[in-house]
């Protein structure tokens, strides 16, 4: 097993991921956007494996804070999508509260990496 996969919040982030899928099949935006968000929503989960398997403690944290600005960059692709009324205000909330636990656990860990 990889270190990664005993990690609640790569868990979190394949959740989402998978959420993030079934919700672009489900509809029909532009394909830049669509595109986007579905990079972004990836790049959360990848890169929390890729910095688990980093050896420094600045080199797992750099990972971590790509992870999480891809969460912010997730939050505002739903953002707009409410703007434009291309996303139930339910599902908007599901997303929005998804992302935001994940972004939690992913400040916990950089913040644990960033003490001496």
């Amino acid at each position: 097993m990889f270190d990664f996969e005993k990690l609640d919040v790569y868990h979190k982030a394949k959740q989402i991921n998978k959420k993030v899928s079934l919700f672009l099949k489900s509809k029909k935006s532009d394909r830049t956007t669509n595109d986007q968000l579905r990079r972004a929503s990836f790049s959360i989960m990848l890169n929390i494996a890729e910095g688990s398997g980093r050896y420094s403690k600045a080199d797992k944290r750099n990972f971590y804070v790509i992870a999480r600005g891809s969460v912010f960059e997730c939050v505002a692709i739903f953002d707009y999508l409410k703007d434009i009324q291309a996303i139930e205000q339910d599902d908007f909330i599901t997303f929005y509260n998804d992302l935001d636990e994940l972004s939690r656990m992913l400040f916990s860990m950089i913040k644990n990496l960033t003490q001496k």
